[in-house]
């Protein structure tokens, strides 16, 4: 099913662009471009899930917080803290079905790549192209005449973990919700050195198609920032409306009252 419904038309999708690039130019004959190519496509069909998954940061957070307080309420009464965690999964279904679905992607994706870079580009996948598809008998596999893509490269992979740290730093900056110091560790130390160390034996086209995913989610995450920051000064510099004025008025003190003259 995997194979039928979703490696073999990416892989058609990939050797298709790769076909046209040589129509085009024989310079452009380079599967590194068309991994440059195919991973813009996908990131624009997979940006409205990244929008709803922005959106819901801090619903998200809010989440976390419910279920952490039903652990806590429901400690020692495991069926009520089931039935209390499933209300609220089914209550934010539009936040977890954004998040799901955009974790299921990137996983098919790593996947379908790891088998196109070690086998499927050198001829043992070239028996699912379909009928109406070029059927190429060599393909260049060396990006930019340098970088095999079937290999690792250690070079690739640095500026890998490089956009990782970028983006997460430019994610932390956007952040609605305050991140903890043992949070930024995790995500900006930990999270580039801990990619380094196994992605270090992915073949070198899998980074090309993540270096340049990155890459997009870093531009976006600059041109938010920077509209964020217009957006606050621009508050800050527009005058605000002067305040009222008017003196209240002041009601007129009564006299006071007159005491009567006995004789």
């Amino acid at each position: 099913m995997f194979e039928t419904y979703i490696y073999t038309p990416f892989f058609n999708i990939l050797v298709g662009l790769y076909a046209l690039l040589g129509a085009l130019s024989p310079d452009l004959a380079d599967m590194g471009i068309a991994v440059i190519i195919f991973s813009i496509i996908v990131r624009i069909l997979t940006f409205p899930l990244t929008i709803a998954g922005e959106r819901s940061e801090e619903e998200k957070q809010k989440i976390v917080d419910k279920i952490n307080e039903a652990k806590a309420l429901y400690a020692h009464e495991p069926i009520k803290q089931r039935e209390a965690i499933k209300s609220l999964m089914r209550s934010n279904l539009r936040t977890v079905l954004a998040t799901t679905t955009n974790i299921a992607i990137q996983l098919a994706i790593i996947l379908m790549l790891y088998r196109i870079f070690t086998t499927g580009l050198e001829g043992k996948d070239f028996h699912l192209l379909y009928g109406f598809m070029p059927h190429p008998e060599y393909i260049n596999l060396l990006f930019l005449g340098k970088y095999d893509l079937s290999h690792t490269n250690a070079y690739l992979n640095l500026i890998q973990s490089v956009m990782i740290f970028i983006v997460e730093v430019l994610v932390a900056m956007r952040s609605v919700v305050p991140i903890s110091r043992k949070d930024k560790i995790l995500l900006q130390v930990i999270l580039p050195i801990g990619s380094y160390l196994i992605f270090i034996f992915m073949p070198a086209g899998k980074k090309v198609f993540i270096i340049t995913s990155l890459a997009f989610s870093a531009l976006y995450n600059a041109f938010r920032l920077a509209q964020d920051w217009g957006d606050k000064l621009m508050t800050k510099l527009t005058p605000k409306p002067p305040e009222d004025q008017t003196p209240t008025p002041v009601s007129p003190t009564p006299p006071p009252p007159v005491t009567p003259h006995t004789t």
